[in-house]
Formats: structure tokens, sequence, C-alpha cells
């Protein structure tokens, strides 16, 4: 397993931007990562994923066209770019890596999990 901390997280308005970051220590440039987010009283539901070369992105329908996951595996970092943000986008986000390689949604097939940072967004 991998050491996984965000960062990036805070409240913003309505139609606002935020970049989560994701730091791993340890190599994590063959693993598959994602991110996910769980809203109080809600099960934890995917975000986006991303192969460990980046050439294959998944994303939730309710985000695409908005976020746009991305990795650099020379610093070992996994980001999130969230424009155009809607109040329904307020969660804990959490970063996740698998090191089987298979892109897949589900957070039971994630087997290194980060604290989670606090997503607040505001009408």
């Amino acid at each position: 397993q991998v050491q996984l901390v965000e960062s990036g997280g805070g409240s913003v308005q309505a139609g606002g931007s935020l970049r989560l970051s994701c730091a791993a220590s340890g190599r994590t440039s063959r693993y598959t990562m994602g991110w996910f987010r769980q809203a109080p009283g809600k099960e934890r539901e995917s975000v986006a994923q991303i192969t460990w070369m980046g050439s294959i992105t998944r994303y939730a329908d309710s985000v695409k066209g908005r976020f746009t996951i991305s990795r650099d595996n020379a610093k070992n970092t996994l980001y999130l770019q969230m424009n155009s943000l809607k109040p329904e986008d307020t969660a804990v986000y959490y970063c996740a890596a698998k090191v089987n390689p298979a892109i897949v949604s589900t957070p039971e097939a994630y087997d290194s999990w980060g604290q989670g940072t606090q997503v607040t967004v505001s009408s």
C-alpha cells in the first residue's frame, strides 16, 4: 500500500473552481488512481479515474465537462481540476490507488485511500 494525502479543498461559491492534489508516498506510477467523494448521509461515489500512464480516464456523468483528472508520475501526485462547481458537488473528496491496472469506478476495488479533503460549494 501507499500513503495518500489530499489537499486543496475549501469553500467556494457556485461557478467557482478548485484544484485538488493528492501526494503519494512511494511509487504509484503503475497504479490506477481515482477520486471519489462522499456527501453527508450518502454513500461514497466515483468522481474520476485515470490509468497509470494517463492514457485512459473515466468520469462520472455528473462531473463530465467540468472536472479534469490528471497525474504527474515524476512527482507522485494526482490532481483534480474542478470548474463550474455546483452546490451538489459539496462533499469530502478522497483519492485512492489500486495495484490492479484495470480502470474501474467501484470504491471497493481500491487498495489505498487518503484521509479526504472537504469541498463546500455555496449557492
